[in-house]
């Protein structure tokens, strides 16, 4: 069945890895049901006294294949901490989003006296020194999306409207996972550029659709602590994952409500600081706007008020998709309530967004650490059933389901575990099965609500 599973070009090198890795235990289990299969057809059994080249057991009770899968893994594993690992002759930061380091090919000259000193500095102000790329992404929203909003203020033509929403549509995805980070480590920058670390999401949040702390409140201090359980904001689970209407009120419901609700849930937690400080925020974001819209409403329209709409829309149907498939049988695990993607969108554009099990497993769990922990912890994930996709992103994801293109989602599978011998029918059943909303009932009983 590994003949679905395919290899973008642009997969980042801890995504090849992985994929790699995960593709080799598929043509293992293959291999091994192929000699079950003879070994039972021939009448006898398969192991490791019987005289096939194959299957003849090495020292430590391995076959050679197996032996050989086993230091490959391990070299797997070496190689992606040492990427991560500053002090590691094979570290390498992360500096822009289509290309590793060492696919940057400049001319010598500008290699040396521009990329290793800016290299070289940016690790010493970014709180990670992976995460170069993080200075590299706000000194281009600084210098692009900032004139860009102030020059339309000051002169608007739809051409110049037009062309800014184009380019801020371009940075929304990656500025939000950028934030994601930020939201979780609280900051992203060194200690020493804190007031700056500090204060350039409130310049930059409104530009990419954000609305001021909302996304902490609603996400760090919200949603992981309910899970997509059943008081989970945008929990999934009272819903049919592949039904258009359940998805447009699900969507529906955020949009118009958020605001409300938000600050609400915190008040029957007893956390009334946290109801203030989320409703204080959002509105006042909201009295921004409408003044700003008042000075200048086609630039607000541009530069504000179409970022907000198509980020939220983007923010649920990428939650949809992150949470669509709960198992039934264990809908409060982690392993079981999310899913892991290995795309280039996610992973290479979206800080590893794409290993979203991971992330619920330890939110603070730094973003180029999800590849690794997953490859150590794979048997985990294979035990526990959980579901891993590639070649698709969330936003795939959720198309796929609103159209029912369950072929399409089972050909994107890395089946794992027992789902190794499941065939596309089955694959497609399973998935089936796992977007199929909760009764309240069953809610009850699951979730051991009152």
């Amino acid at each position: 069945m590994d003949k679905y599973i395919v290899f973008d070009r642009q997969l980042t090198k801890a995504d090849l890895v992985v994929l790699q890795s995960l593709t080799e235990d598929l043509r293992e289990h293959t291999r091994k049901e192929g000699r079950d299969g003879a070994a039972k057809a021939n009448g006898k059994t398969l192991n490791a006294s019987t005289p096939d080249a194959d299957a003849k057991a090495s020292n430590d009770g391995t076959s050679p294949n197996q032996h050989a899968n086993q230091l490959s893994y391990e070299e797997a594993v070496r190689h992606l901490e040492a990427l991560n690992n500053p002090n590691d002759a094979h570290f390498e930061p992360t500096i822009i989003n289509n290309l590793d380091l060492d696919q940057i090919k400049l001319p010598p000259v500008l290699d040396k006296l521009l990329l290793r000193p800016f290299i070289r500095i940016a690790r010493s102000l970014v709180r990670v020194e992976t995460d170069v790329i993080m200075l590299t992404h706000l000194l281009l929203y600084v210098f692009t999306s900032i004139p860009s909003a102030v020059f339309l203020f000051y002169n608007f033509t739809w051409i110049h409207g037009v062309l800014h929403f184009v380019m801020q549509i371009s940075y929304m995805g990656t500025y939000t996972l950028m934030m994601h980070q930020h939201i979780h480590m609280r900051g992203i920058l060194h200690k020493r550029l804190a007031l700056f670390d500090h204060i350039f999401p409130y310049i930059l949040d409104p530009l990419m659709g954000h609305t001021w702390n909302s996304y902490f409140y609603h996400h760090v201090k919200h949603h992981h602590i309910e899970g997509n359980g059943p008081n989970d904001l945008s929990s999934t689970i009272r819903y049919q994952r592949d039904s258009l209407l359940h998805f447009l009120h699900y969507t529906g419901r955020f949009f118009f409500f958020i605001w409300a609700e938000l600050p609400y849930y915190f008040l029957r937690k007893g956390r009334a600081s946290l109801a203030f400080k989320a409703a204080f925020w959002e509105l006042s974001t909201y009295a921004s706007l409408y003044t700003l819209y008042r000075i200048n409403p086609q630039a607000t329209v541009f530069v504000f008020l179409i970022p907000l709409f198509l980020l939220r829309l983007g923010l649920m149907a990428g939650n949809w998709g992150q949470h669509a498939f709960v198992d039934a049988d264990e809908p409060d695990s982690d392993y079981r309530s999310s899913i892991t993607l290995i795309d280039v969108a996610s992973n290479r554009h979206c800080f590893n967004d794409g290993y979203h099990t991971s992330h619920h497993l330890n939110p603070m769990r730094h973003w180029r650490e999800h590849p690794v922990s997953f490859l150590k912890t794979k048997h985990i994930y294979a035990s526990q059933q959980a579901l891993v996709f590639h070649d698709i992103d969330y936003m795939m994801v959720t198309v796929s389901l609103l159209t029912k293109n369950y072929k399409r989602l089972a050909e994107c599978l890395v089946p794992i575990g027992s789902q190794m011998s499941l065939n596309m029918d089955e694959r497609v059943k399973l998935l089936q099965r796992h977007t199929r909303r909760f009764s309240e009932e069953e809610i009850k009983q699951k979730f051991k609500t009152p």
